[in-house]
């Protein structure tokens, strides 16, 4: 039965806050990612600040031909987060494709679609992390195939590092490299760590490194950068939060 009431207008002065959310990060992840948004919303959380995430079509295996794809990509994916509204920070979701296409190119990409953001990427998040620490030297750990986990070393020389050495456990499935057990990350990044790097380098946005990274920095005695972890932190200086994180690290104390 229908009811005889009509709708009216609220007599109550309408009042438009600025933003639902005083900051936001626009953040692209390939569409086969499983963990980057869980580690986002982990280390946030109790902030103000919003994620806005986009996917981008991701093929395996991870190869250098797979991953130079997704730069096309790029700016029409950060065109379609909060349209047409200003976002406080950039980020690509992925280690290898952006040491593949390049730290620069990723931003003329991204940057295409929200001119003037600061972009982030997990590799220019870990430059940024090892600098802040006094980083010169590190042991990198990778899930990817040898020739992948070759050009990150490359692109980190080229980038000043000293790249003391690199171990890697040869998946090209990104999908598996999601599934690497916390147990495998901790003793592969202690046996991977070399006692003259100054720290430990866990690359790939999909495995799950940051929730580990305090209990390998408790056995080693050094720092442990991740790619979620540094790409997180990044983005929070970049919005001036400048709170500890005890779980990621001495990282979070700089």
């Amino acid at each position: 039965m229908a009811l005889d009431i009509q709708s009216s207008t609220s007599s109550v002065a309408l009042a438009l806050d600025a933003r639902p959310v005083t900051h936001r990060i626009g953040l692209v992840a390939l569409a086969t990612d499983h963990t980057t948004e869980t580690d986002f919303a982990r280390i946030l959380q109790g902030h103000d600040v919003g994620v806005y995430v986009n996917r981008i079509g991701f093929e395996n295996p991870t190869t250098h031909e797979s991953l130079l794809k997704t730069g096309p990509l790029l700016t029409d994916a950060a065109a379609e987060i909060l349209p047409g509204e200003a976002l406080d920070v950039l980020v690509y979701g992925c280690t290898a494709a952006s040491v593949v296409l390049g730290n620069d190119r990723v931003a003329e990409h991204m940057n295409s679609a929200k001119p003037g953001t600061p972009c982030v990427t997990p590799s220019s998040a870990a430059f940024d992390a090892f600098e802040a620490l006094g980083v010169k030297k590190v042991s990198v750990l990778t899930p990817y195939t040898q020739d992948v986990t070759d050009s990150l070393v490359t692109y980190f020389s080229q980038h000043g590092l000293d790249v003391v050495n690199a171990v890697c456990f040869g998946l090209s499935d990104d999908r598996d490299m999601a599934r690497v057990s916390m147990d495998s990350i901790i003793e592969g990044g202690v046996a991977a760590c070399d006692p003259d790097a100054d720290a430990l380098f866990i690359s790939c946005t999909a495995v799950r490194a940051a929730p580990c990274v305090a209990q390998l920095e408790a056995r080693l005695g050094k720092p442990v950068v991740t790619s979620n972890q540094a790409m997180v932190w990044r983005c929070m200086r970049h919005l001036g939060i400048t709170s500890n994180y005890p779980a990621g690290g001495m990282l979070f104390s700089k």
